[in-house]
């Protein structure tokens, strides 16, 4: 029934709803979803170190997050990481994308988990960062994703949305088939999924996501091996930055997207962060 409907919405009522290019519709849609402008941290005079940056969900500011042309601009800028999120399709297809609803990508009722592959390509991004720059843009599988750091220096981060233990091992067979398990990070808040991973392969570096960070947390960080804490940054000061750090476990922090944030964070003795809006 909803994929009937959801056919119709595609033919019939998204035109109607975003406009053609002229009309007052397509021009608020173009408000709300222009380009934001990047901030180079090269401004800073106290930042003197490298500060390695990620950039969540590609570069948003610029593109659709998570999707191919957002990761091809933080591979084109050089950032350290880039972050995306993946779910599950109905048919096993893992595909990039934040929220399981469609109706903020696509205007269409649903969800990626309830939806086959195929029929997710058949729908046109009407949301997202200068989305309509991108006409035939369609929703990234993990593949593709991958396919986009080969040769690159820009390191792939995988966070796991999905509530799925069974079907881990093909985020590690995928990775190992492009021969990225050095440079590949998977993360998850979920940390029986990072400890499944684990299991399947004892040098893909994870990374644990968490809000405040507790004692706890760093021991389970030790216990996985090459595991890094990645925190709120609101949520976290120089107590509990500077607890994670002694103890010799890397961290990163989000989202940071202004110079006065980084600069605070740099002082506490961060060196990498993750960002909407700041580049190198």
């Amino acid at each position: 029934m909803i994929t009937r409907i959801n056919r119709f919405l595609a033919a019939v009522l998204v035109p109607l709803l975003i406009g053609t290019q002229s009309s007052p519709l397509f021009w608020i849609k173009q408000q709300q979803y222009k380009p934001k402008e990047l901030i180079s941290l090269s401004q800073s005079e106290k930042i003197t170190e490298d500060v390695h940056i990620t950039a969540h969900r590609g570069v948003n500011a610029e593109a659709p997050e998570n999707t191919i042309p957002a990761y091809q601009k933080a591979v084109e800028y050089g950032y350290y990481s880039a972050e995306c999120d993946i779910r599950l399709t109905r048919d096993g297809v893992w595909v990039l994308s934040h929220t399981a609803p469609l109706l903020g990508k696509f205007s269409m009722l649903g969800t990626v988990e309830r939806s086959d592959y195929d029929e997710l390509c058949s729908y046109k991004y009407t949301h997202g960062t200068n989305f309509w720059e991108y006409p035939d843009l369609k929703i990234a599988t993990l593949d593709e994703f991958l396919d986009v750091f080969e040769g690159a220096q820009t390191r792939p981060q995988i966070e796991i949305k999905t509530k799925d233990y069974d079907s881990l091992s093909s985020v590690v067979d995928a990775v190992r088939a492009h021969g990225m398990e050095k440079t590949s990070i998977i993360i998850s808040f979920d940390l029986k999924q990072l400890q499944v991973i684990r299991e399947y392969d004892s040098e893909i570096e994870l990374w644990y996501l968490v809000y405040r960070i507790k004692q706890k947390d760093i021991d389970a960080a030790k216990a996985l091996g090459n595991c890094w804490l990645s925190a709120d940054r609101s949520l976290n000061g120089s107590k509990t930055i500077g607890m994670t750090l002694s103890q010799d476990v890397p961290l990163s922090l989000w989202t940071v997207d202004s110079i006065k944030d980084a600069e605070k964070l740099y002082d506490m003795g961060v060196r990498y962060m993750e960002t909407d809006r700041l580049k190198n």
